[in-house]
């Protein structure tokens, strides 16, 4: 089974002057609909989802893999326990700009790298990245249709003790803007005409993915370890990340969403409403076409 928090399938730019990012060695597609047909994306049906998993897994919302995650009184514990482990929480629906908001703290440890990312099947991403050897530094990363042939788009920003205190991460996403914020502050603001125009700003139905894993494993990149701050050491493990919370506001709620062409535009996502099995509940929103999403969202 293919591990989506693996870099070793994506070659790594080697020297001092790139800037490494886990979007740069995770992203993957089953299906990049900017290429080839490819099945609807099934949507958060409701325009609000909120869980604390300090009260346990919440299993018809989310799928873990590759690794050990368990549910404490603290959340949602992801670790390392040894080479190879990425545990993962990946979201079971997508949905369509909006705001997600993320309650956690992330893992200690050289060379490992907590994270939560949005991500669409064309390779449109927004990230927040950690890395365990610097707990007083977030970085902010986005990319549009997987484009990784330039690496200045990072972003860095600091906190205090993002390893030992609960902080609250937000990404407020719309047409025209994303804003990431620090318990409520904004930090970081990305319009669309500043990423080329729109042609690399993140613009396509997301899922949401939180998880950890060893940018410092030995089989990886000399560059890709070097960004993580250096090898990693499994006998000093475990590493833990701990995710208290997790909502999330859909601005177009939808049974799923479709790729009407492959521009990989916002415009061309089609909203269904239709009553076919969902892997989530909640109340979907009104039918939208293309021309009403881009009347009501544009700001």
């Amino acid at each position: 089974m293919h591990n989506p928090f693996s870099p070793s399938w994506r070659h790594s730019i080697l020297g001092l002057v790139c800037f490494y990012t886990l979007a740069f060695a995770q992203t993957y597609t089953d299906c990049n609909p900017i290429l080839k047909n490819c099945p609807s994306d099934p949507g958060l049906q409701a325009s609000q989802y909120a869980y604390d998993f300090r009260n346990g897994p919440d299993y018809s919302h989310w799928s873990g893999s590759n690794g050990p995650i368990t549910y404490t009184p603290f959340g949602a514990a992801l670790s390392i326990t040894q080479k190879g482990d990425s545990p993962t929480l990946t979201s079971a629906w997508y949905f369509f700009f909006g705001r997600v908001e993320v309650r956690m703290r992330a893992a200690s440890g050289t060379g490992i790298i907590s994270c939560i990312v949005l991500e669409s099947d064309d390779l449109d991403e927004i990230d927040w990245e950690w890395i365990g050897g610097d707990r007083q530094v977030v970085q902010t990363n986005y990319f549009g249709k997987g484009n990784t042939t330039t690496y200045d788009r990072g972003g860095y920003s600091p906190i205090a003790d993002a390893q030992g205190v609960t902080h609250v991460y937000t990404i407020d996403w719309t047409p025209s803007l994303v804003t990431w914020y620090i318990n409520g502050a904004p930090v970081r603001t990305l319009a669309y005409v500043d990423a080329v125009y729109g042609r690399n700003y993140p613009q396509t139905p997301m899922r949401v993915k939180i998880g950890i894993w060893a940018g410092g494993d030995s089989g990886n990149a000399n560059g890709t370890i070097a960004w993580a701050g250096g090898l990693t050491n499994y006998t000093q493990g475990p590493f833990t990340m701990y995710l208290e919370s997790v909502s999330v506001t859909n601005m177009y709620p939808a049974a799923s969403y479709i790729y009407k062409d492959m521009s990989g535009s916002w415009q061309s996502i089609a909203i269904s409403n239709s009553p076919a099995p969902q892997p989530v509940s909640g109340t979907a929103g009104k039918d939208l076409d293309t021309s009403d999403a881009a009347n009501s969202t544009t700001t």
